[in-house]
């Protein structure tokens, strides 16, 4: 068990409390975790005693003291116990959670978490990958699928792609599908082409209401990572294309309600025109996230 500590500087992991099984809920308030609520089965133990088979409210609370500010524990019927923390800063609140998945989860209920792929197979003998179920199982919410480079460094295929999305859908996942054209297809003028050939048959296979769980992600490959950066209007006119596509296939009410985000070397400098167009709903961004501020830049220019 480790002691999750939130504070201004970060995460901190202390080896606390033993314990087995728990499992916790955390609902966000303005700043952080208003109240914390964790139920755990009656037999466990803590540095400081206070547990054990059999042991009551009183006992549990001065066994979670030193963990969680101020707790209130009260013991169900079914030997179970809620203990509810109350504190209205995320930075002063310190809990101790049952494993780290379990605080992924309350993580990933505030934010909202993803993976950057998933396998094309639920189980079996496949070394190194990471299914869509263990991607769910950590509380994660979205998947990105069918990046430029998972495309030409592992040569994921239209085959390979609907076999992940459909993997991502069973198991509650939210697909984050990625399309765009290389340089030589934009210059030589077959990108519209390229990209319909991307979502149809990467997509099409699905019915309105699965496609309708979709979020389209247009990469144009030649701007990512380059410094370059399709225009704003290239952008306008690349995502405008998209969405007739999905009109054309499932009509106009599933076309409108798909969101189509820019991946293509969004920054601060030209997040806010980008924004401003009426088919680019947000962006999937890359480099620009991994200093604050300019990540903030981007945000703000919403």
């Amino acid at each position: 068990i480790a002691r999750l500590v939130h504070d201004a500087g970060g995460l901190m992991y202390y080896d606390g409390a033993n314990l087995n099984p728990m499992l916790g809920v955390a609902r966000p308030g303005d700043m952080g975790f208003d109240v914390m609520h964790i139920n755990l089965h009656k037999t466990f133990s803590t540095p400081h005693g206070g547990g054990g088979p059999g042991a009551g409210p009183v006992g549990v609370r001065k066994g979670l003291e030193c963990f969680l500010p101020n707790p209130r524990v009260v013991k169900k019927t079914d030997g179970t116990f809620d203990v509810i923390c109350e504190d209205s800063s995320l930075g002063r609140i310190s809990g101790w959670l049952g494993n780290f998945t379990v605080y992924v989860r309350a993580l990933a209920y505030i934010l909202g978490l993803g993976a950057e792929n998933c396998a094309d197979h639920k189980s079996g003998a496949y070394t190194g990958e990471v299914s869509a179920p263990m991607v769910a199982s950590t509380g994660a919410n979205y998947v990105i699928l069918g990046h430029s480079e998972r495309r030409q460094y592992y040569g994921e295929t239209s085959e390979t792609l609907r076999e992940k999305v459909r993997l991502a859908l069973d198991n509650n996942l939210t697909p984050i599908f990625c399309i765009g054209e290389v340089l030589e297809e934009r210059e030589n003028g077959t990108f519209f082409d390229v990209v319909k050939a991307q979502i149809e048959e990467g997509l099409f296979n699905l019915a309105a209401d699965e496609f309708g769980k979709i979020i389209l992600a247009y990469e144009p490959v030649w701007a990512i990572g380059t410094g370059k950066t399709a225009t704003d209007d290239q952008a306008q006119e690349m995502h405008a294309f998209i969405r007739k596509t999905i009109a054309d296939k499932y009509g106009c009410e599933v076309a409108d309600n798909t969101s189509i985000l820019y991946g293509g070397s969004c920054k601060p400098t030209n997040a806010r025109q980008l924004f401003a167009k009426p088919d680019v709903d947000g962006g999937l961004i890359g480099g620009a996230a991994l200093q604050a501020e300019s990540f903030m830049g981007i945000v703000n220019a919403f």
